[in-house]
């Protein structure tokens, strides 16, 4: 019989783990967005921008593996995330009081060792915490979107207000509050499986066929934001459209996934990980293929609500998938795993999207709508491994 004396009260560890997501996703929705700004007042051009912006994904290949299979093995989630979250706020204060594109490069990619690692810290310690109190991933991970959409949102009226070269230190506010959230995150139980002896091996994972074709997709289908993620805002300034505006675009399309996350835990059975990863896809390609042809503002918002298919329904499959096919013990090398899958892919998308958009402009969104179309060819692949039975369950 299971001993339920010491598993956390489910109503404090949603709100305290809901509190969490809120303020990690406060940072994202400030440093997302506007944080290319940041560089652009600092004197670096597209492509410098581009090759910076591509350092958390390439840094992450050694930090996550590192921090993820320790935090398996030591059973220490909770006091993982805080370690992260500190060490990025000093680091990003740090940032702050630097110039030069080396300068300013070497200093992010420490702070992108303390920090990437803290996603799939964050989802592993999400997954093992609502598992044993019955909870919803989505409506838990929603609140992390609602904060994105403050957090951009405030941004934007900021950038109106107050010089983009000062940007940075919303980024270290917000960090700092990350940090106190992971503070106040109710602490697991010691899991009896967790110990160094019997974890399995996470080489196991990669083995398993199924899994790595679908965190293929979802990266690739991730990946195609790249563009959007690096270059939007700054197009979108230079074609006149104010800060206020742009925050409110953003908005929109978390808006959306908000939506989609909300209703998560009412999809029909039949729409799975694999489904859902497939019709991520579908809407990475139809988004980024109208973005390519130069719309009018009165289209983005439109386009902006695409976001609740090419990320929302891309991330929830992927996070599905991960939590069905990892074995006790390996949560955090899964989402490692995945993590870094996406870093690889984001990189070189990051990288590319800066030479793609000085040179094309707008048109540089078909090759994301190319990667988008990569990602729905591994999804049909996973979902035919499924099928097969490669995949049972998934």
């Amino acid at each position: 019989m299971t001993d339920t004396r010491h598993v956390p009260s489910a109503r404090k560890f949603s709100a305290r783990l809901s509190s969490f997501y809120a303020a990690l996703f406060v940072y994202s929705g400030i440093h997302l967005p506007f944080f290319p700004l940041w560089l652009e007042a600092k004197g670096l051009n597209a492509g410098a921008i581009g090759l910076v912006l591509a350092l958390p994904m390439v840094v992450r290949i050694v930090a996550i593996p590192a921090a993820t299979r320790m935090a398996d093995r030591r059973d220490g989630l909770r006091g993982a995330l805080l370690a992260t979250s500190v060490a990025a706020t000093l680091g990003y204060a740090l940032l702050g009081l630097t110039n030069g594109l080396v300068a300013i490069a070497v200093v992010y990619a420490l702070v992108s060792l303390a920090f990437t690692p803290t996603m799939p810290l964050a989802d592993a310690f999400a997954l093992k915490g609502l598992a044993r109190i019955g909870g919803s991933y989505g409506r838990v991970r929603l609140w992390g979107s609602g904060a994105f959409l403050v957090g951009s949102f405030l941004a934007g009226i900021s950038i109106d207000l107050i010089a983009a070269r000062d940007l940075i230190w919303l980024v270290v506010a917000a960090m700092a509050l990350s940090a106190l959230a992971a503070f106040m995150l109710t602490p697991l139980p010691a899991d009896p499986a967790a110990p160094d002896r019997a974890s399995p091996s996470g080489h196991a994972l990669l083995r398993n066929k199924a899994f790595l074709v679908a965190i293929g997709a979802a990266s690739l289908t991730n990946a195609s934001h790249a563009l959007y993620y690096g270059f939007s805002t700054l197009d979108w300034t230079a074609a006149g459209i104010d800060g206020t505006a742009i925050g409110l675009l953003w908005a929109v399309g978390v808006l959306a996934e908000i939506v989609l996350f909300a209703l998560a835990g009412h999809l029909p059975s039949r729409i799975g990980p694999t489904e859902l990863l497939l019709i991520g896809a579908g809407g990475a390609v139809l988004r980024w293929t109208a973005m390519a042809f130069n719309p009018p503002l009165a289209a983005l918002p439109f386009l902006q609500i695409l976001h609740a298919l090419s990320f929302g329904a891309n991330h929830l499959g992927a996070i599905l998938f991960i939590s069905r096919v990892a074995a006790p013990g390996q949560a955090a090398t899964a989402q490692g795993y995945f993590s870094i899958a996406l870093g690889l892919t984001m990189a070189m998308t990051t990288s590319l999207s800066g030479w793609l958009f000085a040179r094309y402009g707008d048109l540089a969104y078909a090759a994301m709508a190319l990667s988008g179309l990569a990602g729905g060819a591994g999804a049909l692949l996973a979902y035919r491994l499924r099928r097969t039975g490669a995949a049972t369950g998934l």
